[in-house]
């Protein structure tokens, strides 16, 4: 079903337009993490018939991704800011709901190979190195307005690296655009062409030229490990996941007006709760076939 695809695609967005969870994790939680990889690989690489499949879906799967891009830009970020600690705790419970969820829909490919759990400590170390090295606060950001070629490079890869880590599940793309400075100077500048301000359209299309070569660059070598390796990088997901949970419960210093990171006093528990019940239900719904 199309509503289905458009879901999947909105929370994706949900995720990737803050720093903290991927809309990668959100897909393999949601259970087409491999649809969605193999899709992307096909349109590039694929014959025909698996062109205009992988199309399709894309595109389904795309107008939802846009639609909550669009509205995260627009409205949610303020809100994001306001109730971080909330939203920190409904993350959360994402994660640790979905976990056991992807541990049981993998049993199988995790059995075969039990000594690659070690891939797990990789992944979680990964985030909580990158979480825990993270130099920039919420107000440390790097100025646009002067675009010259250096910075348009910078830019560029800027966007290869953060798609790259968005399409990794554990890993988020907003989070690396803060450690280099561009993740407030970025989200602006799309909020302004929003508002119909064009200035500053030549840094988010180099920025978009960055995320395209990132994306089909990275595709390949993800359907292969899951191919190929799939107990290691199983294994090496959950990790990230986990490790997921630390870059969460730290987002909130990464904010405009940085504030402490998660505690016991700032737990919600309720959104915690919400956020879980939130997993079962889209759990659920992946037993809706499409049309």
């Amino acid at each position: 079903m199309y509503i289905i695809q458009f879901i999947r695609g909105f929370c994706m967005a949900l995720a990737d337009s803050v720093p903290g969870v991927s809309g990668g994790t959100i897909a393999f939680l949601l259970g087409f993490y491999d649809q969605f990889i193999g899709s992307m690989d096909d349109l590039l690489r694929g014959n025909l018939e698996k062109k205009k499949k992988a199309l399709l879906f894309l595109i389904k799967l795309g107008i939802g991704w846009a639609c909550g891009m669009v509205l995260a830009i627009l409205v949610l970020t303020s809100v994001f800011e306001s109730n971080i600690y909330a939203i920190s705790s409904m993350f959360i419970g994402f994660i640790i709901f979905a976990i056991p969820i992807v541990v049981a829909e993998e049993k199988n490919a995790l059995k075969a190979s039990p000594v690659s759990a070690l891939f797990a400590l990789v992944g979680a170390a990964i985030v909580i190195a990158i979480t825990w090295f993270n130099p920039v606060s919420g107000g440390s950001s790097m100025n646009l307005e002067h675009l010259d070629v250096r910075l348009g490079i910078y830019i560029f890869l800027a966007g290869a690296v953060a798609i790259s880590a968005m399409v990794l599940p554990g890993i988020s793309g907003s989070t690396l655009l803060l450690i280099m400075g561009l993740y407030l100077p970025v989200i602006t500048a799309i909020k302004d062409i929003l508002h119909f301000d064009f200035a500053a359209f030549p840094t988010v299309f180099i920025f978009g030229c960055g995320v395209l070569v990132g994306i089909f660059s990275v595709v390949k070598l993800i359907r292969k490990a899951l191919e190929r390796f799939r107990p290691q990088t199983i294994y090496l997901i959950i990790g990230l996941m986990l490790g997921s949970v630390y870059a969460v419960i730290r987002g909130p210093e990464t904010l405009d007006t940085p504030q402490a990171a998660l505690s016991f006093d700032t737990f919600s528990i309720l959104f915690f709760v919400i956020g879980g019940a939130i997993i079962l239900g889209l759990q659920m719904m992946k037993g809706v076939r499409e049309a």
